[in-house]
């Protein structure tokens, strides 16, 4: 236990290092929440996908694969498919856009410049959703870290949440963007090595093979599942698909990874970006899978929670300090999405509402000094959440989180950066509709609806903004002609 606690020890103060490194560097807001549009291409493809596969990628995807077998492949064709598209259409685009249009710091106010919103009903109406989803999200994050270090080291739940909280909120609070970033960097590495490394024990120990002819008839068994009539045997293969490709279009949604394009260090470099993601991801993820698949057969009795399989093999396989190191990985995907969600509010506060609404002349400093204390505030929110250890309802808004991020800014900043004809009452439209549409699908599946929410709240939002551009558009022309 020694060797475990040193090497999850040395992992926190390492990150704390980075975080106080940054602070000495960061000068102004920019530096502080977009890193002055100076990451490099390398960073910006790591930190965007640690922070977006976070646990899942560690606990979630092996934990399916386990339990449910090889027909969870499809989730990952379709996350693949998600990152491709991103950093191909949008990135590009929307680097060249949040520069152009009044060098917007977030999100929100590129909305606002994109479409000339006076009114900052726009604005307000992004800030908010950002807000409500992320400090739920936070909340989650932090529950989850806790409950690691609580089973791992059988330290007391709410002493778990303090600690790592602390390290989270320090070095988020002290380097900002940058220290976030490079951070991530370093922890998406610590990810995919982990897993990688994981899977090829696995290989060795068991020399490739199931071991036993009841596991390869599973294993056989596993490898049938992915054939498409399997995929949703009570509907059809198509109600199947159409479900996960909310998997891929959420993506055009997520607002902690579109900020990672909006700081590339330049569109060429974008490129570069994007083929780090996919390698990183496929990685990644094919010893996810790899981990869940080969994972059934190493243990005689099956375990009691199957995403806690990858820690469990990571005990039972290495050395005490390896295994810290290797468990140190399923925090650290949860460190880089808690981290990297404070800043997005953080930003969102300071900028969105502080500069915009309250202190418009505000100087850099203050805002800069606003948007560290945001920080404590979002996680001051999430610590009382997670405080309460209600796993039902904070596990239940990371899916809400994701899926209404997905449902709500996809269209409108799909449609934002390829459609100059869209309005701004079609974007806030579109914001609502999104939202409101995924929330609730998501708490009334079963039987034909039984669909990520992410689909029909992005195809909803979508018509809606198509509906209202066309109608203000004609409306516009009828204006113009009788006159």
């Amino acid at each position: 236990m020694f060797y475990l606690h040193g090497s999850f020890l040395l992992y926190l103060l390492s990150m704390l290092l980075i975080g106080f490194y940054f602070y000495r560097r960061t000068t102004s807001t920019s530096d502080y929440i977009l890193g002055s549009r100076n990451l490099p291409p390398s960073v910006a493809a790591l930190s965007a996908g640690a922070s977006d596969l976070s646990g899942w990628a560690l606990m979630g995807l092996p934990g399916a694969i386990y339990i449910g077998g090889l027909s969870n492949l499809w989730i990952v064709l379709f996350t693949l498919m998600g990152v491709y598209v991103n950093w191909k259409f949008i990135a590009p685009k929307l680097r060249v856009m949040t520069e152009k249009l009044g060098d917007a710091q977030t999100i929100p106010e590129y909305l606002q410049n994109r479409f000339n919103d006076q009114s900052n009903i726009l604005r307000l109406t992004s800030s908010a959703v950002t807000l409500v989803f992320f400090t739920f999200y936070v909340a989650a994050g932090l529950s989850g870290g806790a409950v690691l270090f609580e089973n791992t080291f059988g330290i007391d739940y709410h002493t778990a949440l303090l600690v790592g909280g602390i390290v989270i909120v320090s070095y988020t609070f002290l380097g900002g963007y940058l220290a976030v970033c490079w951070t991530d960097f370093f922890q998406g590495l610590m990810m995919a090595l982990s897993l990688l490394v994981v899977a090829l024990a696995l290989f060795f120990v068991s020399n490739g093979d199931s071991g036993t002819a009841s596991s390869a008839a599973t294993s056989a068994a596993m490898v049938n599942a992915i054939t498409l009539s399997d995929l949703r045997p009570d509907q059809g293969w198509f109600w199947g698909l159409l479900s996960l490709s909310g998997w891929c279009i959420g993506y055009l949604g997520q607002p902690h990874v579109l900020v990672r394009f909006m700081s590339v260090r330049s569109v060429e470099d974008i490129k570069i970006s994007r083929r780090i993601a996919v390698i990183w991801t496929s990685i990644t993820m094919i010893s996810a899978v790899l981990v869940g698949f080969w994972g059934r057969s190493y243990f005689a009795d099956p375990l009691e929670n199957g995403e806690t399989i990858f820690i469990a093999l990571s005990q039972a396989i290495f050395h005490p300090f390896v295994a810290g190191l290797i468990i140190a990985g399923v925090l650290a995907s949860i460190m880089s999405t808690i981290d990297s969600q404070l800043l997005v509010c953080s930003s969102t506060l300071s900028e969105d509402f502080y500069r915009a609404y309250a202190r418009p002349n505000a100087s850099d400093k203050e805002v800069l000094n606003v948007a560290r204390m945001a920080v404590l505030v979002v996680a001051l929110i999430g610590f009382y959440l997670a405080y309460q250890k209600a796993d039902s309802t904070l596990l239940s808004m990371v899916a809400y989180a994701w899926g209404g991020f997905g449902a709500s800014f996809g269209p409108v900043i799909l449609f934002s950066l390829f459609w100059k004809k869209m309005t701004s009452l079609a974007a806030i439209s579109g914001l609502i509709v999104g939202s409101v549409v995924a929330l609730i699908w998501n708490q009334n599946q079963g039987g034909i609806f039984d669909l990520f929410g992410v689909v029909p709240g992005f195809i909803t939002a979508s018509l809606t903004i198509i509906a209202i551009t066309q109608y203000q558009t004609m409306k516009a022309t009828n204006t113009e002609t009788a006159y």
